[in-house]
């Protein structure tokens, strides 16, 4: 099995000026009508993925994450941290049924290890 890249999203200190130049740019579709007020970009075209645009946290720059999809969250925090990589936020579960942690690799890049939802395709 594959460990794919499936989602990806960009911290902005502004995020509704990068959705705007982002969706200018490429004419991505941009959608903040959801509960979070995440900006959803979807990419359009055949063979791409998804993501979305959040709000950087106060005290880091802006920054782009990669979601990878793996079969056991838990256990590929296990091994990224025996290769060097740092927790930042601990395996949890989201609402939706969805299991996630976010890293920072050796070198300080985050990343997501995501496991979805029992039934999501």
């Amino acid at each position: 099995m594959g460990r794919p890249v499936t989602r990806w999203q960009i911290l902005s200190r502004d995020p509704d000026a990068t959705a705007s130049f982002y969706g200018e740019l490429f004419d991505w579709q941009v959608d903040a009508d959801n509960p979070l007020g995440a900006r959803m970009v979807r990419t359009g075209g055949e063979g791409g993925i998804e993501g979305g645009i959040w709000p950087a946290p106060p005290e880091a720059p802006s920054f782009v994450q990669l979601f990878v999809d793996v079969p056991d969250v838990e256990d590929a925090v296990s091994r990224a941290e025996g290769l060097g990589a740092r927790v930042l936020v601990p395996p949890s579960t989201l609402p939706d049924g969805e299991r996630m942690a976010v890293l920072h690799d050796p070198q300080g890049l985050p990343f997501v290890v995501h496991q979805r939802a029992a039934g999501d395709g």
